[in-house]
């Protein structure tokens, strides 16, 4: 950390860029029932309840125990370790070799100008680097600010001179003109820096065949290909092993360009988070751009939290600390304290950031808590499905090599002394296949993906909605929020403050911005204190238009009202000059400043200077002896200081923010005269001359007592942390339904942060249970309060928008900044910004939390039907006759679509194959996910109405299929077919059929697990009608038109039919099993309790 507040002095910085189930419905429990079931298992690698701040250790544990059969793609998305090491220490060693590293890029940059002009297209090429129409050349200017050379800014005449030949005007900043911009690129570069490229379409086809089951599938089909050929000829032996191989080569093709879309998709969410937008002083106005645009001779306003977006040299400073920490990876370029202003000299790869986002890449990665205890699931299914596949595998080939095993006509398949060596490998090879079909249905690998994708769906869907989010686990986390700890202004309130009351000349104004009635001494008095006393700004268009005024919104309220009682701002700001000045203090609730002048009655005979506060009203009444009247003359404020009192408490109790303007006088001879000397000077605090006191109206916004209502029947608690004081907190909070009424607002209810953080930390913890509105709290009281609830076990939800809130929004489980009034610091540690700093828009990130996790439940209980029925009917086919009735192709196809297409759809732009999964994970938010309590961070994946509607479902679907397996030539009227051959395809292709329509109509059952109604909403949700109707088209053609290629053949009307009923049937099936009773206790309870007692037993 360096600190600075020298005139002249080099600024070199850089670019910054216990609950029930939500689909459940399970019934209320205690928080000790809750502890006592779902207790954490430390030896289970995939107990990871918060991935936030997890050690690396805990990472790489649970990487290593899931079963992977393609990790390329399964750990895509998740944080990559091994690089991410290598970021730290390619961060760390970056400034030795800045030099090196910019050369290079100057080098290939040149040689890029030298081809361009050498093809002769100079008007389209990129312009010279020269520069220009400006008195001082680029490389000396950045080797100046890079090498904080004092000497050689002395040499160019300071600042002042710097300025001059950059051209740009040191208070007005640059012109606000597009060719000026321009001209500034031209000369001096953008700032921007070179990005590596993404991973090409290629890379992403290399990637999705190296899945284990994907090459087995080949190998299995290049056997069975040379096979085929040689022993029936090439018009005929290709079918199977082609068919085989064309799923394969279609599932590969799907994955890779849904798998590219997505990373286009994210790379667009990240250029998002990453274009910060900033101040800057163009003619005269503050303006707000892109940190991309940013060039060289701006001058930047900086203030506490701000990023600052370029290299540069400080034009004025007061108490200002820099911190440069990102230059060793450890966080972003940020004020830390104070106010200054910046004067561009380097941007993009002429700074030290552009330079280290130059050299790396950033590895976007993260796991979150679902991603990893779905793939602790997946790991569990995939070792059972494999365990299965092997065992039948081993049966298949007993009964085959002892002449059990019949083909299609009836004919022992292997006779000893009589079969082929070239028929016993084709044998051996189908026998094979339906191993690795039973693989490919029992082995969910694309589950863990489907946390992922959905979160990036909700990602894209929640910007419209005002959320931008930084951390994919946020989405999810948000959906077990317990509690949200908001601020006031501007989340709460719409942030657009007017001064409605005034107190000046000790009594109240009738118009609270009319001066007739004060004295002139006192509206100077106040109008320096105003103007010099801010960092807002006022600006007067040279068209004589409406004056501008720019600063925070109370500083753009009291600037305004100042305004009207005749301010003179730009002449206050020329006539006198700060000597030093104290940003807001969020302890003191304060700022001040200390101008010289040569105003006579603000310095007489030159040895006097004012000092100006502003602040919290009942703070600086307490410093005040004495009060200016209505004649301009001072006078003890002993008498009157009972009325002031009253007259705050009066403004407070009708919501009203209560700012204060004082000063006193100080001998200029006290005032220290060095710099250094000035930079460890206190203000005083004492004797202070009370002038105004006004009261700011901030309205609630409208809906915000509708969304509190909506927080509170939905389970999470609404707490108000504010800086105001008591009776202003206790009059917004009854405004807005945080407190019901009067009697409530008692201590423990509403208590001071000073009287909260003197407590001892037990009784933090007992109290931060009962507190709803906490006033006069500083940010470190609002990260005590945060730190005793986690304590108590809530999953904390915080919103913040200053600097000195990071800590609070770091250690909250979700960190919400605000992206209007948010500083940058704060928005770099939170993991959701809220766009419209609305606290309306909170609640919209709550239902989208709870519908990440209701989608994926969703998900979890249509796959896993899929996947149990399929691999139940196959095994016991397989097992008793030999064969199963679906085929390795039919499978690929529709379980490996299932996976691969969701991901596409999923991020809103829809495949039209078997891609069912993707119409409950792109299932919108509805009501019902706020009409119960919110998601427990240890709630089992699988609940019990989950269990039930999985085991219904599954079990008609194979007692239904099997009873076709065994019995369909006579239920379907094929016993007396003359071809037997073709009747057993009929068979199989009707069972396959069957099979299908079940899942068509088992969808809408996975919309609503526990309601009757699951055809609720179904219109607004067009992608699930589009891809229900387009599978069902699709089934038709691949049934009718497909049949060598997808061991298919027609069917009759009748047999369509009866498919379709077969299928139909899960609608009424499904009402009668919810009408099931299921137990409070989750069945993960009884399945972990053998495995912890043998645990325990063996380390006993």
């Amino acid at each position: 950390m360096s600190t600075t507040s020298s005139s002249n002095g080099l600024l070199p910085t850089s670019m910054s860029g216990r609950h029930d189930d939500v689909e459940a419905g399970g019934s209320a429990r205690t928080q000790d029932e809750h502890h006592e079931q779902l207790e954490h298992d430390p030896d289970d690698p995939f107990d990871l309840d918060n991935t936030k701040n997890a050690s690396a250790q805990s990472l790489r544990r649970w990487r290593q125990a899931a079963l992977v059969l393609n990790a390329s793609r399964r750990f895509r998305y998740t944080l990559d370790l091994n690089k991410e090491e290598h970021y730290e220490n390619r961060r760390r060693m970056i400034r030795a070799h800045a030099q090196v590293i910019r050369v290079t890029y100057s080098f290939v940059f040149l040689m890029k100008l030298l081809i361009a002009s050498s093809v002769g297209s100079s008007s389209s090429s990129t312009p010279s680097p020269s520069t220009g129409n400006f008195d001082i050349d680029l490389e000396k200017l950045v080797a100046m600010t890079r090498n904080q050379n004092v000497s050689t800014l002395q040499q160019y005449g300071g600042v002042k001179g710097v300025a001059e030949k950059l051209k740009t005007n040191m208070e007005q900043g640059i012109e606000e003109d597009e060719k000026e911009v321009t001209d500034r690129k031209n000369a001096f570069g953008s700032n921007t820096y070179p990005k590596k490229k993404g991973k090409s379409l290629y890379m992403f086809l290399w990637e999705a065949w190296q899945d284990l089951t994907l090459i087995i599938l080949i190998i299995a089909a290049v056997t069975s290909l040379a096979l085929g050929i040689k022993t029936e000829g090439l018009k005929e032996g290709w079918l199977d092993g082609g068919s085989i191989a064309f799923a394969v080569l279609l599932v590969i093709i799907v994955t890779a360009v849904s798998d590219y879309r997505q990373s286009l998709q994210f790379q667009n969410l990240n250029d998002e988070k990453r274009n910060i937008q900033l101040e800057v002083m163009r003619g005269g106005r503050t303006v707000k751009i892109s940190i991309y645009d940013v060039v060289v001779g701006d001058v930047i306003p900086l203030r506490i939290g701000d990023q600052v977006p370029a290299d540069g040299v400080l034009t004025s400073g007061h108490s200002l600390a820099i911190d440069e920490s990102s230059m060793t990876g450890e966080s972003k370029i940020v004020i830390a304290d104070g106010v200054g202003n910046m004067l561009v000299t380097g941007v993009g790869i002429n700074t030290e950031w552009g330079l280290l986002m130059a050299s790396i890449s950033e590895d976007t990665g993260e796991e979150t808590p679902l991603q990893v205890r779905l793939n602790g699931l997946a790991t569990f299914i995939g070792i059972v499905g494999l365990t299965v596949a092997l065992v039948v595998l081993v049966a298949l080939l007993v009964r085959y090599f002892t002449g059990t095993t019949q083909d299609s006509s009836g004919a022992t398949q292997f006779v000893k002394g009589k079969t082929s060596i070239s028929d016993i490998v084709d044998d051996c090879v189908k026998i094979f296949t339906i191993a690795v079909t039973i693989v490919v249905v029992a082995v969910p690998e694309g589950l863990p993906l489907a946390v992922t994708l959905t979160l990036a769906y909700s990602m894209r869907k929640m910007m419209a909605d005002k959320a931008l989010v930084r951390r994919l686990s946020a989405c999810e986390t948000m959906g077990s929020a317990t509690t949200i700890c908001s601020d006031k202004t501007g989340t709460l309130t719409l942030n657009q403050m007017t001064v409605v009351e005034t107190y000046a000349g000790g009594s109240k104004m009738d118009v609270a911005d009319n001066p007739s009635g004060l004295h002139p001494k006192l509206v100077a008095l106040i109008s320096e204190g105003v103007a010099q006393n801010t960092t807002g700004n006022v600006f007067h268009p040279k068209d004589g238009g409406e004056v501008e005024i720019s600063g925070s919104p109370t500083e753009k309220a009291i600037l305004s009202w100042a305004y009207k009682l005749g301010m003179k701002f730009d002449t206050i700001r020329s006539e006198s000059a700060i000597i030093h000045a104290f940003p807001f203090n969020s302890e003191k609730a304060w700022r001040c400043c200390c101008p010289s002048s040569n105003f006579l009655i603000l310095s007489p005979g030159d040895s006097e200077v004012f000092i100006h506060w502003k602040g919290a009203a009942e703070i600086v009444l307490a410093c005040c002896t004495q009060y200016m009247d209505s004649n301009g003359t001072l006078q003890p404020i002993d008498t009157q200081k009972e009325f002031f009192r009253l007259a705050i408490d009066a403004m407070a109790k009708n919501s009203l923010r209560c700012v204060a303007i004082a000063c006193r006088t100080q001998e200029l001879n006290k005032v220290p005269k060095e710099q250094e000397d000035l930079d460890k000077w206190s203000l005083p605090e004492d004797e202070l001359t009370l002038l105004a006191i006004v009261g700011i109206k901030d309205p609630c916004r409208p809906g915000v007592r509708e969304a509190v209502r909506i927080c509170t029947s939905a389970g999470v608690k609404v707490r108000m942390v504010t800086g105001d004081n008591l009776q202003t907190a206790k009059a917004i909070a009854l405004e807005c339904g945080i407190l019901a009424s009067d009697t409530e607002a008692v201590e423990p209810t509403i208590i001071e942060g000073k009287v909260f953080r003197e407590l001892s930390e037990k009784e933090r913890e007992q109290v931060a249970k009962s507190i709803t509105v906490m006033g006069r709290s500083s940010p470190n009281d609002k990260l005590l309060l945060v730190q005793a609830l986690r304590k108590n076990g809530d999953v904390v939800a915080v919103t913040g928008d200053g600097t000195n809130d990071a800590p609070a929004l770091h250690e909250a489980d979700i960190g919400l900044s605000m992206g209007i009034s948010g500083t940058e610091v704060a928005k770099e540690s939170s993991d959701i910004i809220i766009l419209d700093d609305n606290f309306a828009s909170v609640v919209k990130v709550v239902r989208w939390g709870r519908s990440v996790y209701a989608n994926i439940q969703k998900f979890i209980q249509f796959q896993l039907t899929v996947n149990v029925a399929a691999l139940i009917i196959n095994v016991v086919a397989a097992m008793s006759s030999g064969d199963v009735p679906l085929k390795a192709v039919q499978m690929v196809e529709l379980l490996r679509h299932v996976e691969n297409v969701f991901d596409t759809a999923a991020l809103g732009q829809p495949y039209y194959g078997y891609s069912w999964s993707t119409c409950t994970a792109t299932e919108p938010p509805t009501d019902h996910l706020m009409h119960r309590t919110p998601v427990g961070r240890r709630e089992p994946l699988i609940t019990n109405i989950m269990w039930r509607n999985l085991l219904v479902q599954s079990f008609y679907q194979v007692a239904v299929l099997l009873v076709l397996n065994f019995a369909g030539l006579n239920i379907l009227g094929l016993s007396q077919d003359s071809n037997h051959a073709h009747a057993v395809e009929v068979k199989n292709t009707m069972i396959f059929n069957a099979f299908v329509m079940c899942q068509i109509f088992n969808e809408f059952n996975a919309r609503k697990p526990d309601e009757m109604n699951v055809f609720s909403g179904v219109s607004k949700n067009p992608l699930f009608v589009a891809i229900v109707g387009v599978t069902f088209v699709l089934q038709i053609l691949i049934v009718t038109f497909l049949g060598e290629f997808a061991h298919t053949v027609a069917l009759s009307w009748q047999l369509w039919l009866a498919s379709i009923v077969i299928g139909l049937v899960s609608w009424p099936l499904a009402v009668v099993g919810k009408l099931i009773p299921v137990p409070r206790t989750p069945m993960s309870v009884y399945f972990k309790k053998p495995f912890r007692k043998y645990r325990a037993s063996r380390s006993a």
